[in-house]
């Protein structure tokens, strides 16, 4: 389905991650996980890239509204997005992906995120809290700082509302992080996974993030025995 969508407010997330707003259509309905495209009318300025990006949708389904987040990189579409007056238009096409929880899979769900990665899992986090869903959920949160890091607060804090998620949040360049980082530090990996999950064959694998993060998490659960059809991931490129 196409829409056209309103922006109704923009704010800075974390250090050059903005976060934008829009009005849902009244038909739009989607599952936690899932992408749209999102694409400029009549910009000012293009270049290369096009005028069209696909963005995970970071607000649960039962949020008013609808929001993305993105890193802003110096490109024509995301200078021509940080610019945008309120009440602009965008054209919208979704929801897209297979990257959802099954609401019939009893095992536990663990989410591997690095850095904007993270917008799906935010909205799953988020629903799977407010609907009260009984099935444990473990996310993995790798960033560089604590600075770096969309929705970090609000992620920890809704722990208190669901006792069946945990955040296990990990830095891996903590030095360079304020204030002082008393949690895990590091890349996720096997010994991290064990400590908190115990064996590795028991859930059910979520991943987003770059590539390359994607593709080594997809390589350590391959080593830890996890069944690839058990691994859901997605890439975020160009972010």
């Amino acid at each position: 389905m196409t829409y056209k969508v309103r922006l109704t407010n923009k704010t800075e997330l974390a250090e050059g991650t903005m976060a934008f707003y829009f009005e849902k259509p009244k038909d739009f309905q989607f599952q936690p996980g899932q992408s749209v495209d999102l694409t400029l009318i009549d910009p000012p300025q293009t270049d290369g890239e096009g005028n069209r990006r696909a963005f995970s949708i970071a607000s649960a389904p039962y949020e008013e509204g609808l929001m993305f987040a993105t890193r802003m990189r110096d490109t024509a579409f995301k200078r021509v997005l940080r610019n945008l007056p309120l009440g602009a238009e965008l054209q919208l096409e979704g929801p897209f992906g297979m990257m959802t929880l099954d609401k019939a899979e009893s095992r536990p769900a663990v989410l591997l995120a690095g850095g904007i990665g993270i917008t799906p899992f935010r909205s799953m986090v988020v629903e799977a809290s407010k609907q009260k869903w009984q099935r444990p959920l473990w996310l993995f949160y790798s960033n560089r700082r604590q600075e770096d890091a969309p929705f970090l607060t609000e992620l920890r804090e809704t722990q208190t509302n669901n006792p069946n998620y945990k955040l296990i949040a990990t830095l891996t360049e903590p030095e360079t992080s304020q204030p002082i980082w008393t949690g895990e530090t590091g890349y996720i990996d096997i010994a991290m996974l064990t400590k908190y999950i115990g064996g590795l064959t028991s859930a059910i694998y979520y991943t987003a993030g770059p590539p390359g993060m994607v593709a080594a998490m997809l390589a350590m659960l391959g080593k830890g025995g996890v069944k690839m059809s058990d691994i859901h991931s997605e890439e975020f490129s160009g972010y």
